[in-house]
């Protein structure tokens, strides 16, 4: 048994204990550390006397353990894919976000005319107030986003002729990758190589570098002297 800190049992009233499993081949500290240093268990203490503040006297909090017990359902459900309650989250932290942005901005208004360091203070914390809110719904928005995903393929020819093509997939939160067999095959179709048409259309066309061979090129220089 391991007890939490003493601010969380006057919150509660009462003597508050978390269970702690023993695995083979630990000692009680180590196995007293491992169960401290749990996440869930973390943040268990810390959510009981912020909790425990808003419930009245004649409210008995709940034991640690329940506490435990259901932040490590709700990281179950995240871990395994389930985003609703992080979008609740989120959408709730906005709404509280924005009325404190307006509880501010009131109060620095009543403050602009007689009192200005007050009025600048509260302005201040509206505008904190207000960017952590939009900022708490841009998380929420990207959430409900899909994902993109760049495939790049790159085919070499014959001659060293790259051809690169970038096939974009779309997918949705939480929805995997598909398998490489499923996936489109179309960039493939790049592999053949076609010449570029020549300017005069009576003229034979321009071969792409690796689809003949190498064309001999005439002397660019001059036989004779170019002086009179």
């Amino acid at each position: 048994m391991a007890e939490p800190p003493e601010d969380v049992k006057q919150q509660s009233g009462k003597r508050i204990a978390i269970e702690i499993e023993r695995a083979a081949g630990e000692t009680v500290d180590q196995s007293t550390a491992r169960a401290l240093l749990d996440p869930c268990t973390r943040h268990a203490f810390t959510a009981m006397p912020f909790i425990g503040g808003s419930l009245s006297k004649s409210c008995s909090l709940p034991g640690a353990m329940d506490f435990v017990d259901s932040l490590r359902s709700i990281a179950g459900k995240a871990e395994a894919g389930d985003m609703a309650l992080v979008s609740r989250m989120l959408a709730t932290q906005a709404v509280a976000l924005d009325s404190i942005f307006g509880e501010f901005a009131r109060r620095s208004s009543l403050n602009m005319g007689s009192h200005l360091d007050a009025a600048e203070r509260y302005a201040r914390l509206a505008l904190k107030a207000q960017s952590n809110s939009r900022a708490t719904l841009e998380a929420l928005a990207k959430l409900h986003q899909p994902r993109e995903q760049i495939v790049r393929h790159v085919h070499v020819n014959e001659g060293g002729q790259a051809i690169v093509a970038d096939q974009v997939n779309h997918y949705a939160r939480g929805a995997g990758n598909a398998e490489t067999d499923k996936q489109s095959q179309a960039a493939e179709a790049l592999d053949e190589c076609t010449a570029m048409p020549c300017p005069d259309p009576a003229g034979r066309r321009v071969p792409v570098p690796g689809s003949e061979g190498a064309q001999a090129m005439p002397d660019a220089r001059r036989h004779k002297s170019g002086r009179a």
